[in-house]
C-alpha cells in the first residue's frame, strides 16, 4: 500500500484513487455537494481553496488545496521510486 500526501499531513491510499480532477466544473460541483449530503466528503483543504478532487473507488470523494498536477506527480513519484525498488531486488 502507498500513500500520497495531499497535504498537511494527510494521506490518501494510491490504490483506491479513481481519478483527480478540477473542481470548477458543474458536474464535480454536483458530485461534492452530493458527497456532501451522504457524509462521502473529505475536506483537506483546512479553510484554504479547493484545487483539486480526488474520487476513490469507494465513492469518497476528498477536497486538496494542492493542484491536480501536484497530486498526480507525486503518486507518479512513488510509482517510480517503487519501480526502483523491486529493479534492486531482482
Amino acid at each position: 500500500m502507498k500513500l500520497i500526501n495531499i497535504g498537511f499531513g494527510n494521506m490518501v491510499n494510491a490504490g483506491r484513487m479513481v481519478a483527480i480532477v478540477s473542481p470548477e466544473s458543474a458536474p464535480i460541483k454536483r458530485m461534492i455537494q452530493e458527497s456532501k449530503e451522504k457524509g462521502n466528503l473529505i475536506d483537506a483543504t483546512h479553510g484554504r481553496r479547493t484545487r483539486a478532487v480526488i474520487i476513490t473507488d469507494s465513492d469518497h470523494v476528498i477536497l486538496t488545496y494542492l493542484q491536480s498536477e501536484t497530486v498526480a506527480n507525486r503518486l507518479n513519484d512513488e510509482a517510480d521510486e517503487l519501480d526502483d525498488e523491486e529493479d534492486e531486488d531482482d
